[in-house]
């Protein structure tokens, strides 16, 4: 099976985290987005992945290389975001004859749902969802899918579009759709017409997500590290006290009187402590620093970011190289209780959390004592003063 990763986009709902990353190369646990969905490909026995790029590009390129666990890569260059349809008509050229299949390169599957899609050719990945109205929505009639469409205001079913296809080699000649009312070509009027040509199987998705907003990638960082098996290969102290799943890598270090609660995962070349206290599906990535008498809770900590003595980070992602000066303090709960709107391209969103902290961007710093408001985002670069209590995106 020869597997279509698209991996073009930038991910504006994530900025300002994508001002420097593209989407798919966001860290999930131990790896990028795109790495995991890659992973799910050729654990279904894809011999082939083609990664259709574009923004910032070359990252996906550097990591992934001529091949990836053994099965050969190639790239296909989208200079501009024209549609689905017309992200995998970039990569025709790069195709054999034979069936192929097309996953997103920012959601992650679920490797088995990868499998039984691979193996039901055509076939659409599904899932169910609360609100249909709001996406692509199937019909399904004795285990075949006999529709789509786009957003209904009375949708058939609660059954969505997951994004994960297999289509018959005779797709590639349908990739040239008209441009939709959208402005874009898209891949669900190429899956219209194979419904049309051909017995679709809906293939469920038990475990789908799409990561698209800083919420979701703190979420998708929890699931995968609550998956996890402990394992401890870096440096701990005699008096620091691990309970539960945590998994320290080689070459991480934990000093005395830390104390970690799993799910937890220290990669390597992260330092904590001492007497800091770690928790909450958390993850610090590598070379991350934290200090004395730190707390952290429920949260991602990419990779050379610094927390030293006496901060607290709760339910919150802090991107490359941040530095947040000594007792930095970020509130992750309203006093009236309701849930924390965060910036989504321009405009403030729900999360639907209760609890959730900050989203601070590489590079971005903050002066000793500060302050941080639950739902503030930093630019990157972005600084704050002393003493200084923040309550709006800077």
């Amino acid at each position: 099976m020869q597997a279509v990763i698209l991996a073009a986009g930038q991910g504006t709902r994530l900025r300002p985290l994508t001002d420097s990353v593209p989407k798919p190369m966001l860290p999930v646990v131990e790896k990028p987005i795109a790495a995991h969905v890659a992973d799910a490909a050729v654990a279904a026995d894809a011999d082939r992945l083609v990664f259709v790029t574009g923004y910032m590009g070359e990252q996906v390129e550097e990591y992934f290389g001529e091949e990836f666990r053994g099965v050969p890569v190639s790239y296909a260059r989208q200079e501009e975001q024209l549609g689905t349809a017309h992200a995998v008509r970039t990569a025709r050229e790069a195709l054999e004859d034979g069936p192929f299949s097309v996953l997103n390169g920012d959601n992650l599957y679920d490797p088995e749902c990868v499998m039984e899609l691979f193996s039901n050719g055509p076939s659409l990945g599904v899932t169910h969802v609360a609100e249909p109205q709001n996406y692509g929505v199937c019909s399904v009639e004795d285990d075949r899918v006999v529709d789509i469409i786009e957003k209904p205001v009375n949708p058939p079913s609660d059954l969505a579009n997951a994004g994960a296809y297999v289509f018959p080699s005779e797709a590639q000649a349908y990739l040239d759709v008209p441009m939709s009312e959208r402005g874009e070509h898209e891949l669900t009027d190429v899956l219209s017409r194979v419904i049309d040509e051909h017995s679709v199987t809906p293939v469920e998705l038990t475990r789908w997500m799409d990561v698209g907003r800083a919420w979701e990638l703190l979420e998708a960082n929890a699931l995968y590290v609550g998956n996890q098996e402990p394992v401890v290969e870096g440096t701990v102290h005699p008096s620091a006290d691990l309970r539960g799943n945590v998994v320290v890598e080689r070459g991480a270090t934990i000093d005395a009187g830390v104390v970690i609660e799993g799910p937890v995962r220290v990669r390597s070349g992260a330092e904590v402590g001492p007497n800091a206290y770690v928790r909450g599906a958390t993850v610090l990535e590598p070379n991350v620093h934290v200090g004395h008498g730190v707390e952290i809770k429920n949260s991602l900590i990419m990779r050379g970011t610094n927390v030293p003595h006496l901060s607290y980070v709760g339910d919150s992602v802090l991107g490359r190289s941040v530095n947040f000066g000594a007792g930095t303090t970020v509130a992750n709960l309203r006093h009236d209780g309701e849930p924390i709107d965060l910036t989504v391209k321009g405009e403030r969103v729900s999360t639907g959390r209760r609890k959730f902290g900050v989203v601070a961007a590489d590079g971005a710093k903050t002066g000793i004592n500060t302050s941080l408001g639950p739902g503030v985002t930093l630019s990157p670069g972005a600084t704050t003063l002393p003493g200084e209590t923040v309550t709006r995106d800077r």
